[in-house]
């Protein structure tokens, strides 16, 4: 039988953002039906605390002889309240503060809750939540005595076992205890800098037991379903958050590992993008369309593993056409091998797997494949009245059919393997397409990230040319996937990892992020071009503008352009200048700043990170997905790229909250996560070392396009 909290103590420690506030709780325990006790400050008398209750049924009125509170935003205060059948004490920093009789005293049962910022779940004002920042806070289920509260101290619980204790400075929200599991995040509370950051205003937390929020939690007066108002806070909480991207295609909710892009192609006048997203079932592919690469309408999911399937989750593929004109999904059914599912649906709501999947299995030892091909990351195509697959893997191989059920191995893909490829590196996730006079292979290595190689597919074999990286170390640059539309652009997606812990994106809400879509070209020297999509221009507003920069060491600022969200347009004549750097999201005391740098000398594009972030949980690594692999720390991510004879340098730059995108010159594009911390961290620069001239410096406010 569970605890009935009727003697207890709340305890919290708290930062008040402004001493003039009032009808907000630090800390209460809400039995979900009206009743309700707390650690309220200033509902009664102005800049005191109090012991906040239903009705103030277990609340003095008469406060006015309680100290005031004097604390500074930056000056932490222990509040207490201990609570017996007949008497409340309160305490603050472990000194008396008031105390009184109750005749009143309340049992909070297993289904209670805990709210942080909301003086309680029934309170018409939603708008006066405390606005402060919580350090830690615990439930006890007894009334400590005087010397005990008086000996507590943060990170320690002293002699008495907690029936609830938070402590934020790991980055999450989490009872320690275990007996709130769930917690329903409200508006712009956040997790930060070690703290619970209630900005007041409509801000709170609620914290129940398991599975409450999945049935629904009543925090509001109506007759609407039991799930709206979870599905509203969720909303809210993912508007509120300041490193959800705006205007860059993110996972609707959850955290998703992985969140590669699949599926995409342009089907009957409109753009479908899948990514992989995990459920109850397992990997699923998610679903998207989209008439115009910006504004995206979430679909059914694309696949998903069912009973009775052979496959227990969907892994990575890709969609083309058949030659009966249907939408075909070749992919990876995990457990299974690579498998096929059609659609012949408008906007490609239902597909059919195929009965015979997998159409080739996982080779097991002692079959005829095992050690020739890996059955894995699969991508297909029909041409000259023939279907081809790369089947990806440590051993890429190529596998061809007359028919979408029956298929034979043929062989290895590469002809050869080029210089400056590990040895170990896998290709997978590939995409094999012709882009003018010549073929592209798109893939993965899981040590490096994303890559391509340039060559000639003769139907057999893949003739490498030349291999170029699109990740660097520091980056995480992953996953790509590519379309061909109605105009005949070769347009590509690819993953970027978060580079938060993972704990961090659970408790967001949220973790997975596409690049831009950008256009793949190749140039008169058979050279790979990128570009964003034209598209994102009718994104832009507020456009600022400036003209002929002299440049040298000295940093210079443009406050107009400053925001987290923009498009900047840099274009620099380097005279004799050795580099050019921009600085992106900066604070005011360069406390926090990204750096972007075209340097001339050593032919590099750099994004430099070392101070992007006060987050000391924001470490950039050398990518690499296999633990037993090195993997230190890197903070300067750089690309190859040099400046042709007579060039100017012609930079476009996305900031889209913690992702960045630098495309230069449309030959090279380099990709990154950034968190800042600072609100005020928003600021542009521009400097060189040596003479140069910025030509022009462009900047836009971007438009979001994700509905939250």
């Amino acid at each position: 039988m569970d605890i009935q909290l009727i003697t207890k103590t709340l305890v919290v420690w708290a930062r008040l953002s402004t001493l003039d506030q009032g009808r907000g709780s630090a800390l209460t325990l809400d039995d979900g039906r009206n009743s309700f006790d707390g650690i309220v400050y200033s509902e009664l008398a102005a800049r005191r605390w109090m012991a906040g209750s239903d009705g103030f049924r277990r609340t003095r009125r008469e406060q006015a002889e309680w100290p005031q509170e004097t604390a500074k935003p930056a000056e932490t205060v222990c509040l207490a309240i201990s609570y017996t059948r007949d008497r409340i004490a309160i305490y603050r920093n472990g000194a008396p503060y008031a105390a009184y009789p109750i005749q009143n005293p309340h049992s909070f049962g297993e289904d209670s809750k805990v709210v942080f910022g909301l003086r309680h779940l029934t309170a018409a004002d939603r708008d006066r939540c405390l606005a402060a920042e919580i350090l830690e806070a615990r439930i006890y289920p007894v009334a400590l005595s005087p010397k005990q509260i008086a000996a507590l101290q943060p990170g320690d619980v002293g002699d008495s076992e907690p029936y609830a204790w938070w402590v934020f400075a790991d980055g999450e929200i989490r009872d320690r205890a275990g007996r709130f599991a769930e917690h329903l995040i409200v508006g712009e509370a956040a997790v930060r800098n070690g703290a619970l950051q209630l900005p007041g205003g409509s801000s709170y937390v609620v914290a129940a037991r398991s599975g409450t929020f999945s049935r629904g939690l009543a925090v509001s007066a109506g007759n609407q379903p039991s799930d709206v108002a979870p599905a509203r806070a969720l909303r809210a909480r993912l508007l509120a958050d300041p490193h959800r991207p705006r205007y860059h295609f993110v996972t609707p909710e959850g955290a998703c590992m992985p969140f590669d892009p699949n599926g995409a192609i342009h089907w009957q006048g409109q753009y479908h993008l899948g990514f992989i997203f995990q459920d109850e079932r397992g990997h699923c592919w998610g679903h998207a369309s989209s008439p115009d690469l910006l504004h995206w309408r979430l679909q059914p999911p694309m696949l998903a593993p069912n009973p009775g399937d052979v496959d227990r989750g969907i892994f990575s593929g890709n969609t083309f056409v058949d030659r009966e004109g249907r939408a075909v999904a070749l992919y990876h059914g995990v457990g299974a091998g690579n498998c096929i599912a059609t659609s012949t649906d408008a906007d490609l709501k239902t597909w059919q797997k195929l009965p015979s999947n997998p159409i080739v299995p996982i080779p097991k030892k002692g079959d005829a494949g095992f050690g020739k091909y890996e059955s894995w990351d699969p991508h297909g195509w029909f041409e000259n009245d023939t279907y081809y697959a790369v089947f990806g893997g440590g051993n890429p191989t190529l596998f061809r059919g007359k028919e979408l059920d029956r298929w034979e191995y043929v062989g290895p893909l590469l002809a050869k393997e080029l210089p400056g490829v590990d040895d170990d590196e896998d290709i997978s996730c590939p995409d094999l397409f012709r882009l003018g006079d010549k073929h592209i292979l798109l893939c993965i290595s899981h040590r490096r990230g994303c890559r391509y190689y340039i060559g000639r597919f003769d139907g057999t074999q893949f003739h490498a040319e030349s291999h170029h990286r699109m990740n660097w170390p520091g980056g995480t640059c992953f996953a790509p996937e590519s379309l061909l539309d109605d105009r005949g652009r070769r347009i590509f997606w690819a993953w970027v990892l978060d580079l938060r812990p993972r704990h961090a994106g659970i408790a967001a809400g949220w973790s997975g992020v596409m690049t831009l879509p950008r256009v793949l070209d190749l140039d008169a020297r058979g050279e790979m071009t990128i570009r964003p999509a034209e598209e994102l221009n009718a994104l832009r507003f507020g456009e600022q503008r400036q003209q002929n920069i002299q440049l040298d060491e000295k940093l210079q600022l443009f406050p107009e352009l400053s925001g987290s969200c923009l498009e900047l347009s840099v274009t620099a004549e380097l005279g004799t200048a050795r580099s050019v750097s921009l600085e992106v999201r900066r604070s005011p005391d360069g406390e926090e700043s990204t750096v972007v740098t075209y340097d001339h000398e050593r032919g590099v594009l750099a994004i430099d990170t070392s101070r992007a972030s006060l987050d000391p949980r924001i470490v950039s690594r050398t990518f690499c997905m296999r633990a037993n692999d090195s993997n230190p720390e890197v903070t300067v991510q750089e690309a190859p790229f040099r400046l042709r004879d007579g060039e100017t340098l012609a930079l476009r730059v996305f900031l889209d909250a913690s992702i960045l995108e630098v495309f230069a010159n449309d030959r090279q594009c380099v990709t990154q996560r950034i968190y800042p911390m600072r609100q005020d961290s928003l600021g542009i620069g521009l400097r060189s070392v040596g003479k140069a001239r910025a030509t022009s410096l462009v900047g836009w406010q971007m438009r979001p396009t994700m509905p939250w």
